[in-house]
């Protein structure tokens, strides 16, 4: 048995869940409070970070290298055959963990300026994205992908800001619309969070004090 050790809120957690359940193996998953971590985990994660993958007695760390095993030891193969196009995959993986960090330079900016600027940084980003994508439901087209894994919960996001405000994310660029809502559609996509994810979510947006928790704030007031 794999035990996969998560935090709800993490989105590398994520894209290891999902790869898990895109493979289709039998795994526990146990949460730990990433405020208070246990000393038996910190042993097992050199970085002090989720996600770690138990195998056996083997400790896997980062969710790259763990998406990389499970795709190498496990079928059906996310990565492409191909050398060119896998090392193109995993390219894309890294501008996936970039975003993450983008996204979340974006909810802690602690006023509007910072805010604005980081909503159009984000905005360029979607842009280089729409023109890599391929015509199709996923990235690379038909076929499902560990970039499809990553993304999926870069766009969870947007379900939370959607809500918020209207930054103008995803407009006039169909096709990472198109993207956007089929990986929300996608059974593993979903199940890698648990129901009250956007709950929590919320709530960790709130906490933020930031630009972009006054502006919840705001709105919460008008509803």
């Amino acid at each position: 048995m794999l035990t996969l050790i998560s935090h709800p809120l993490c989105p590398y957690v994520q894209r290891a869940a999902i790869v898990l359940q895109e493979k289709g193996v039998a795994y526990e998953r146990r949460d730990i409070d990433l405020a208070n971590k246990p000393d038996w985990f910190l042993k097992i994660s050199p970085l002090g970070k989720t996600p770690v993958l138990l195998v056996d007695d083997e400790a896997i760390f980062e969710s790259a290298v763990i998406c990389e095993y499970l795709d190498d030891t496990l079928v059906p193969r996310l990565h492409p055959q191909d050398p060119l196009q896998r090392a193109r995959h995993r390219a894309w993986m890294e501008f996936g963990s970039s975003m993450l960090n983008t996204i979340g330079a974006f909810y802690a900016a602690p006023e509007e300026t910072a805010l604005q600027a980081r909503a159009t940084e984000i905005r360029a980003r979607f842009e280089q994205l729409e023109a890599a994508l391929s015509d199709g439901l996923y990235f690379d087209g038909g076929h499902f992908s560990i970039v499809d894994a990553v993304f999926g919960p870069v766009f969870r996001y947007f379900d939370a800001f959607d809500a918020i405000d209207d930054f103008g994310f995803f407009a006039s660029l169909p096709r990472l619309a198109t993207w956007r809502d089929q990986l929300s559609e996608r059974p593993s996509v979903r199940q890698a969070v648990k129901p009250d994810y956007l709950e929590r979510l919320n709530g960790f947006l709130r906490a933020r004090k930031s630009a972009l928790s006054q502006r919840m704030s705001a709105a919460e007031s008008i509803s």
